[in-house]
Order: structure tokens, then sequence, then C-alpha cells
């Protein structure tokens, strides 16, 4: 796996299965925190997905299977799932319950950096009607319940949830876009741990079942287990908040992520209630210190940063809120640090309440901070061929301070 140019990097640092009732200090992301990289993957058998294959072949990449699911079904621990350029369209969700292992990750990606997309359109709740619930295990195009897979390069759309993971652990969802769901784009719940989320992009996630509550880009919720990383997400134009920790009790680190746009009824849903934080580090007096760190939000419909009434101590670290209509850092319920922020041209700068402290931040600076680019282009437009979310001067002090958050 690669490792990502952006500075302060660090992976997770534990590697076993969480229940739900582990709570674990937040040590797991430290800065002092060792990076361990992602286990070798040991040679195994492949398979090949097309859109023009059959089921009942072998799922050579001469003989292709037809479906992803028979794949997944076939597939064992240490093997790789190719799925070749196309869209699938199958009218019952993707289910992944079996585990790879730490030293055998399954992995499911995109042959070649083909594109593929897996449009959800035609599952159940696509959408249910208003008021209406979604059993768990229809839930999202890609279900997910094992452990130690690797997903890379997939395009999700359409779906009941874009990826709905429960119980998911030591899993990675890499270079992944989820798109203009009908819930959140991808949804992490209950005991799951020593996940890595890595440059997903998500955006226009909405649900008509309730009024644009509760569609976010990124949701790790209702849940524990430590090790979860976030970094290099792009969370845009989702009806509810970009990122949102609502009651998940253990600490996730999220780096190098940016999120826009977010809590707009775009989709003239009626009764609408989407918040639209860029990012809502948890909720109802559910404890757990998360930390931020290089990342920016703006053109939000509410907050940048809030802690939403979790109590934790939380860490940010030069990270950048601009432009939103209330306030840029509102953690005024936490105890939480804040260090060498930037809050410009937001209805109120900050918030700390009297739990939270901080230093070096603009406001603790005072006077006005013009910058050198608003122009976003650059962070918006498409990746690096890594991955990477292009350089750019956005949002730069143009005094050239070290503060907020940089796109090197």
């Amino acid at each position: 796996m690669r490792q990502p140019r952006w500075p302060g990097l660090r992976a997770p640092a534990r590697e076993q299965k969480m229940k739900l009732s582990s709570l674990v200090a937040a040590a797991a992301l430290s800065a002092s925190a060792v990076l361990v990289p992602l286990p070798a993957v040991a040679a195994a058998s492949a398979l090949y997905v097309a859109t023009t294959g059959n089921d009942s072949n072998a799922g050579t990449i001469a003989a292709p299977l037809k479906t992803i699911q028979k794949a997944v079904d076939l597939v064992s621990a240490g093997g790789t799932i190719h799925v070749r350029g196309g869209t699938y369209a199958p009218a019952t969700n993707i289910q992944i319950l079996e585990n790879g292992t730490r030293s055998a990750p399954i992995t499911l990606r995109a042959h070649n950096s083909e594109r593929v997309v897996i449009d959800g359109e035609n599952m159940p709740h696509t959408p249910g009607p208003v008021g209406s619930s979604i059993p768990r295990s229809e839930r999202g195009a890609i279900h997910i319940e094992g452990d130690w897979w690797r997903l890379i390069g997939l395009e999700i759309i359409h779906g009941p949830y874009g990826i709905f993971g429960l119980d998911v652990n030591n899993t990675v969802f890499d270079r992944i876009t989820t798109r203009d769901n009908y819930e959140s784009g991808l949804h992490i719940v209950l005991a799951s741990s020593n996940n890595q989320i890595l440059d997903l992009d998500s955006s226009g996630n909405r649900d008509p079942r309730k009024n644009g509550e509760s569609a976010d880009g990124l949701a790790i919720k209702e849940g524990s287990g430590t090790g979860n990383v976030v970094r290099g997400a792009r969370l845009w134009n989702n009806s509810d908040d970009g990122l949102d920790f609502w009651m998940f009790s253990s600490p996730i680190l999220v780096e190098n992520s940016v999120a826009w746009g977010n809590g707009f009824n775009r989709w003239n849903l009626p009764d609408f209630t989407g918040d639209g934080n860029g990012f809502k580090l948890g909720g109802n007096a559910v404890a757990a210190g998360h930390t931020v760190r290089n990342s920016a939000a703006w053109d939000n419909a509410a907050g940048g940063f809030v802690d939403n009434n979790n109590p934790g101590r939380h860490t940010v670290d030069r990270s950048t809120a601009w432009d939103n209509p209330g306030t840029g850092f509102d953690f005024s319920r936490s105890s939480s640090t804040l260090t060498k922020n930037l809050s410009v041209a937001n209805g109120t700068a900050v918030s700390l309440g009297s739990g939270s402290t901080g230093s070096g931040n603009s406001w603790n600076t005072g006077g006005s901070w013009p910058l050198q680019s608003t122009d976003p282009g650059a962070v918006t437009g498409p990746r690096d061929a890594d991955g990477s979310i292009r350089s750019s001067s956005f949002l730069r002090p143009a005094s050239g301070a070290d503060v907020g958050v940089r796109f090197p």
C-alpha cells in the first residue's frame, strides 16, 4: 500500500478484533504512534468478473464470472477479485460475510484502474417511503460484515446506503467513490476497529426516508473500536453532514480531509432537516476524544468543525474553517485542545466554552486573515494518479503564517 504524501500521517498501531464493550484509551491515535504497514498479501488465486461473463465460468480472465456476488461467495482468504470495467446493477445487495486473515486478506478491486460502477437502483429501498426503515442486512449496495478485506477503486451509486459496514474490522477502503446514494455514502457501525478509509470521495448522498436528516458522506456511528483512520477524504454536497461520528465511543483519527457544501436541500425534499456541518465529532453526550489534523471545511450550511455535545478530549490541529454561516470551530461542550487552526469569514469564528483551550490559532493572534486563494478548483477537481488531493494554495494565509490547512 502506498504511503500518502501529506504531513503527519500515522497508521493505527493495533490489529485485534474489538467487541462493542471494549473502550481502549486514545493512545492508539497519539502523536507518538508508530507507522504500521499493512501486511503483505500472500500469493493466492485470482477471480475475474465482467459484465459479459457467466457465473458458470471458471472465473479466469478469459472466462470471467458475471456477478460480483458469485466471486465473493467463491473467494477464499488471500484471494483477489478483479472486477472488469462496466456497470453492475444487481437486484439485491452484495453481501460480504466471510473473513480474510491478517496474513491473507481478501481483495475486491477494479481491475487495472478500469472504471467499475456498482449501481444499486434496482435494490429495495431506493428510496423507501418517508418514515420507513431498512432492515440491517439490506443496507448498502455493498454490505460488509467480514474482516480483513481490501476494497479498492470501486464506485458505488444509487444504493440503500453506498457501503454499509457492520462489525467490520481490519479492512481498507481505498480510493472508493460513493455518490448519489439514498443514505450515507460509507457507513460503519457497532464493534468496528482498525479500519482505514483512504482517499474516499463521497458526494450527493441523501435520504428521502428521513427528509435529509441522516445521509452523510462518511458516518462512523453508534459503536466502538480503536484504530480507525480517515485519511484524504473529500465529502461534499451530502444532505446531512460531511462526516459524522454520532455516538461512536472510541477515538478516530482524521487527517488531510475536506468537507464542503453539505446540508443544503439540493433535491427539493419536503420538510428538509439536514444539519449541514463539515465535521461532526459525535453526539448525544457519548464521550470519545477524536483527532483532526490538516483538514478543511467550507461553504457548509451550518458549522465547520463541531463537537456536537461529545464531551471527550478532542485534538484539532492545523485545520481551516472558511465561509460557514455557523461557527467555524465549535467545541463548547467538550474539553478539547485546538492548535494552529484558522477560522475566516464564518458566522462565528470559534466557541470554546470553559473546557476547551488552545494556542497559535487565528483567534488567539487576532487581526484580519486575507487568503492567498479562495479558488478550490485544484482541491475539488481530479486527484493525482496515486489518489492524493492536488497541491494548491487554497485557504493559505496571505501572510504566510503557519496556521491552518496545507495542500502541499
